[in-house]
């Protein structure tokens, strides 16, 4: 990265004209701030200033705007790109100045069709002026109170800003305006995205998987072929016999296998022949007899296809007939690329729980994969930037992920060029080989993507009978909504699948290590979002066992305990005579009356501080939480136990006999400590449930 002059006191107005207006930002690699936008110039690119390499290039089109609020608009925004801002304020960030130029636009157009011709300065606006655009904005935007604020907030920057804006700054706050209402910063409430439910994550992941693992290979090959036709070129063979003997030679094959030829708009492809045959067009030109004879016999395609076999299995057959070379075939490489490269971006954004902006800075090399002695792998971590709390360069973070991630990484690093840095690059086939101004996919982009890829999974299913088609879910009209498997993971650790009471989380401690690692940095939020599902999961797992009066039903040091604690939660739950399962309500109730039970699989927490060992055990801080990794349930008062809770001591207590019992026999030391281990579950069980003790 190269920073340009620093932020700096604005010049002189004579040298307006001519002054680049990104001096203050710091620009991408590759760009020379000679090369870039000056202030005299209509309309000024913002790409050099972009550090994000998927973001789509911005500009500001002086032109689109009203020709009397021209210098005043380019005095604003010149200042909010390049000048040191007034004492408190920050300097705008590149998409927030777009997003600013868009409402400022919107409101320049309205005040020009109200002001007389003459007025040109900002600084006449009066509150008159603003209340009548106001309710303007009221009209406009009726449902939307977040973009009115937005569009009120944006005027008011001629205020926030007036000491640089000479004759166009505002010359009163607009928030004396009666319902003004201008809110500085967005209101922060509850994850508003919505999840995929369990109905659709589980075909999307298994069919990306699926092109992974299993359709990768085709698609690879069938690449890679296309790019050996590009990098040779065929002359004419010096033996022009041969080369009619190698076309009828490829003729017969046909005719004896009963294929069709390659075809092209109702002919047979000359120029794929010939890459074929490694030879130019001109040789097969001249044997055009040959070709129609044989057209007569099998007929005329109407793709032409790779010649690599097809080894991907669907259902015990190839899952396609051929990967045409056509790029506007279903099954042309150029669709099945993006496809591929669609399935790829869903195992990582899912598997990993990288934003959209942070997978898409994954570049070749990311991956590290740390092995044992044996070489055999145990740890992946994949390296990118992360822009979340950060500046607009982000920083170098690392994520620990799974091997499914790792191998949609390895298939991407080998679908795109070895000279492509950016795995989320466009793919070179086809339409795809368009060149955008963003290094990496857009956002917008990636989720037509992924929408062109469930409806191809889907017909894919039609044809072939199948049942595990994709439903719409996190679908829009416009593309899908990339931000859903962050959230969809959130929900996921928090609950395990199978139900709204599938049960509390088995291990919530370990848990909250693995979603730190997907989160990245620790002020990503994903935490807080994690959090308040497993506080809802556990909400709902006291409103059934109470439901069902399973919170009597308990034994164990605890068990009083959890009688009164869920006893008074069941109360504060209670509405009109039943237990409420509203979503919403259930949360504010956890908020201010959790009762800090903590089902598990062996052992139910009831956290109380003072007798949790856990805590003992700890050298840090518990955050107010059980330490199920430092749980020591044998001998913490802490312990209730619901029947699911002794049943799963007593599957373990089977598990030791099988073992103690097994062939060859195990070394004594390893037999004493699995014996005492035995001795000590027996006895748990005896004191805590009545089970017979040993004798």
């Amino acid at each position: 990265m190269s920073l340009a002059t620093s932020a700096a006191s604005p010049p002189a107005d004579l040298a307006l004209q001519n002054i680049h207006v990104l001096h203050g930002r710091q620009l991408r690699p590759g760009f020379r701030l000679d090369d870039t936008s000056r202030y005299g110039e209509d309309i000024w690119r913002l790409w050099p200033a972009q550090l994000k390499a998927h973001d789509a290039a911005l500009i500001l089109n002086f032109p689109s705007l009203p020709q009397r609020f021209r210098p005043a608009a380019k005095k604003l925004f010149y200042h909010l790109l390049s000048v040191d801002p007034p004492d408190s304020e920050d300097s705008p960030g590149i998409t927030s100045i777009r997003i600013t130029f868009t409402h400022m636009k919107a409101f320049l157009t309205w005040l020009d069709k109200r002001w007389e011709l003459h007025r040109t300065d900002l600084s006449t606006l009066t509150p008159d002026d603003l209340a009548a655009y106001r309710k303007h904005l009221n009209v406009l935007h009726p449902r939307s109170s977040d973009r009115r604020t937005l569009a009120r907030g944006v005027i008011r920057i001629l205020w926030r800003w007036r000491s640089h804006l000479d004759e166009h700054a505002l010359s009163f706050d607009p928030l004396h305006i009666p319902e003004w209402g201008e809110s500085k910063a967005p209101r922060r409430g509850e994850n508003a995205t919505d999840r995929l439910p369990e109905e659709t994550m589980g075909p999307l992941l298994g069919w990306a998987l699926r092109f992974v693992d299993e359709f990768a290979s085709d698609i690879l090959a069938a690449d890679a072929n296309w790019r050996a036709i590009r990098t040779d070129t065929f002359r004419q063979p010096d033996d022009v016999a041969d080369i009619g003997l190698r076309i009828r030679a490829l003729m017969d094959e046909h005719v004896a296998s009963g294929r069709p030829l390659p075809g092209y708009r109702g002919r047979p492809n000359v120029v794929h022949l010939a890459r074929t045959l490694q030879c130019d067009r001109t040789s097969v030109d001249r044997h055009a007899d040959v070709l129609a004879a044989t057209a007569e016999i099998v007929g005329i395609g109407t793709d032409s296809y790779f010649g690599n076999p097809i080894t991907g299995r669907l259902d015990g057959i190839p899952w396609v007939e051929g990967i045409a070379t056509h790029h506007t075939a279903t099954h042309s490489l150029a669709r099945l690329g993006r496809h591929l490269q669609a399935a790829c971006y869903i195992v990582i954004a899912y598997l990993s729980g990288l934003r959209d902006s942070e997978v898409k800075h994954l570049r070749r090399g990311c991956l590290h994969i740390k092995r044992d002695k044996d070489k055999t792998p145990y740890r992946w971590t994949v390296t990118s930037l992360a822009f979340k709390g950060e500046d607009d360069a982000g920083v170098k973070a690392t994520w620990v992920v799974g091997e499914p991630v790792a191998r949609a990484i390895d298939v991407l690093e080998r679908l795109q060029p070895t000279e492509t840095d950016f795995l989320f690059a466009r793919l070179r086939h086809g339409s795809g080989a368009k060149k955008g101004s963003a290094d990496a996919l857009t956002t917008k982009a990636t989720g037509t993507q992924i929408n062109k890829f469930i409806t191809y999974v889907n017909q894919l299913c039609d044809t072939s009978g199948r049942s595990d088609s994709i439903p719409a879910a996190g679908r829009s009209r416009t593309g899908f909504k990339t931000s859903v498997f962050r959230r969809t993971l959130a929900w996921f650790i928090a609950r395990r699948p199978g139900g709204v009471v599938a049960g509390a989380l088995q291990y919530r401690h370990q848990s909250i290590q693995m979603f730190e690692g997907y989160a990245g940095t620790s002020a990503s939020g994903f935490r807080a979002e994690v959090e308040s599902e497993q506080a809802l999961a556990r909400g709902e797992t006291y409103i059934a066992m109470i439901d069902a009066h399973e919170h009597t039903d308990v034994t164990g040091p605890s068990a009083e305990e959890v009688a009164r604690r869920l006893g008074e939660f069941g109360e504060r739950a209670q509405f009109q005579g039943q237990i409420a399962l509203d979503k919403h309500r259930l949360k504010r109730i956890m908020k201010r009356h959790d009762p800090a039970v903590y089902p598990g699989e062996y052992i139910t927490c009831v956290r109380d501080p003072a007798k949790a060992l856990c805590d003992k055990a700890k050298r840090g801080g518990s955050e107010g939480l059980p330490d199920h990794g430092g749980c020591k349930p044998l001998a913490c008062r802490n312990v209730a136990l619901t029947p699911e809770n002794v049943a799963a001591w007593k599957r373990e207590q089977a598990r030791l006999e099988e073992r103690m019992t097994a062939r060859p026999t195990m070394p004594p030391l390893l037999r004493h400590r699995l014996q005492q281990r035995h001795v000590e579950i027996t006895e748990f069980l005896a004191v805590n449930t009545g089970a017979e003790s040993l004798a």
